[in-house]
């Protein structure tokens, strides 16, 4: 009689009901957005609760069973893509808002939540869940977590793990540690929730968190801004932020190359100003006081433009008007449309290097191949800058080239290479950019020690 098989134990453990095998998956999507080959899992499995986690983990570490965790796929790394005889463990059912503490001001949810249901949530008991990204209807609280996602609000509220009380995650033995607290000050011992997030599923399964959440703004205000130089946008970011009394929620900027090639091939877009300038910024803020905060921001903005800082701008007269300008930088999502092969960055430096960074790979790339498309805009408020080229004619062919380009440039400018997403598989040989060698043995060994058989995601970031 053979020995059981890993599918065997798994199915006896859990049934068919959560243990699906390769032909009964179908059109199921089973890898993330990034475009890295992935293989296809020896089996799904979609537990129903922290429980079913536990003893699939305890049967995968018995067998040496390799595990990739996915929540959305919406990633741009491969970080959730099985790379070949793995089980994939998916968190989809595990999708329930558990509580909303209005007292403490928090939301406790499953691990499989999308972010627009928090969002949504939130909004419905009065309070806001700041966390916001362009797949906020497909990527989820647990994904979010395992890559520490950040978005398009972190100069106010910061990073993902900056919106976390509280965390529960198996270990890949199967042990449960649960660390569901709602306080914001804990010191006891080592922070293992700010070890897990941003570990991008190789040393925990995420399933429950306890959510911070925040007061509803009631007053919004925005404006696209059009500057001379750099050197303004960075005045316009420092003034901003002493002068606006209740801070600035976002700070896009916008590099002319970027701004005139989604205005050329998105019909939809219309241009906020009638004339073309070097940079462009999106300024957003939010308060209490919808009277007073719309004056204060007009007040600044006014100022601003008296200064010369600002050279043109156009002021959000309605909810309509603000989202025409954020429909001009979210154009990300459009670009299949007319760059389908294009190579996309998300790096961040010192915000005083940004804009020679910025300068430089441009050079760079254009003397190599002159005929580039380069896009570049990012989050300023916290050093966040994204370079989209693409070079007419390759199909895609030169990326690994154009990847070295800006690499260098990033180790040069001591930057990182991954200022959201994590580095899955895509960015794995370029970590020593980012990373000394004494920093990457330490990550070995928290790895070693907390998955000596290495099953969790084995093959992303080392």
């Amino acid at each position: 009689m053979s020995e059981p098989t890993v599918i065997d134990a798994l199915l006896a453990e859990l049934g068919a009901e959560v243990v699906q095998l390769p032909r009964d998956f179908g059109s199921r999507q089973l890898q993330d957005w990034s475009g890295v080959p992935g293989a296809v899992p020896a089996a799904l499995i979609r537990p129903r609760s922290t429980q079913d986690v536990a003893k699939a983990l305890r049967v995968c570490h018995a067998f040496g069973q390799a595990v990739v965790t996915q929540g959305g796929l919406t990633g741009l790394v491969g970080g959730a893509n099985a790379l070949g005889g793995e089980v994939a463990l998916s968190l989809e059912r595990m999708s329930r808002i558990v509580e909303i503490d209005r007292t403490s001001a928090t939301m406790t949810v499953e691990a499989g939540v999308p972010l627009q249901v928090v969002q949504e949530a939130a909004l419905d008991a009065g309070f806001y869940f700041p966390l916001d990204l362009g797949a906020r209807g497909s990527c989820t609280i647990g994904g979010n977590l395992a890559t520490n996602a950040g978005g398009n609000r972190v100069i106010k509220y910061g990073m993902m793990r900056d919106q976390v009380l509280g965390i529960e995650a198996v270990l890949a033995n199967g042990e449960v540690t649960s660390a569901m607290h709602k306080m914001i000050k804990n010191n006891s011992g080592y922070d293992l929730r700010n070890l897990l997030i941003g570990s991008e599923g190789t040393l925990a399964v995420i399933t429950r968190a306890v959510l911070r959440l925040r007061p509803k703004p009631t007053a919004v205000a925005t404006a696209w801004c059009a500057l001379p130089d750099y050197e303004a946008v960075t005045k316009l970011l420092a003034l901003s932020q002493a002068r606006l009394s209740a801070g600035v929620s976002a700070f896009e900027v916008m590099w002319a190359g970027y701004y005139d090639a989604v205005l050329a091939n998105l019909g939809q877009l219309r241009a906020p100003l009638d004339k073309r300038h070097p940079y462009y910024v999106l300024l957003e803020s939010v308060g209490s006081d919808p009277e007073r905060h719309a004056e204060a921001f007009e007040a600044f903005l006014g100022n601003m433009l008296d200064t010369g800082i600002v050279t043109d701008a156009a002021l959000a007269q309605s909810e309509a008007d603000a989202l025409a300008f954020w429909a001009i930088r979210d154009a990300p999502g459009e670009y299949p449309k007319f760059i389908p092969h294009h190579s996309a960055y998300d790096v961040s430096f010192s915000i005083s290097d940004v804009g020679q960074v910025a300068e430089v790979c441009e050079q760079r790339l254009q003397e190599r191949w002159p005929d580039a498309l380069v896009m570049i805009y990012g989050h300023l408020g916290d050093g966040n800058l994204h370079i989209v080229v693409d070079i007419p004619g390759t199909q895609g062919r030169v990326h690994d080239e154009i990847d070295n380009v800006i690499y260098d440039v990033t180790r040069d400018f001591h930057g990182s290479v991954s200022a959201e997403h994590g580095i899955g598989v895509k960015k794995k040989a370029f970590l020593g950019h980012t990373r000394s060698d004494a920093e990457i043995a330490a990550m070995r060994l928290i790895k070693s020690a907390l998955d000596p058989r290495s099953i969790l995601n084995p093959g992303k970031i080392f």
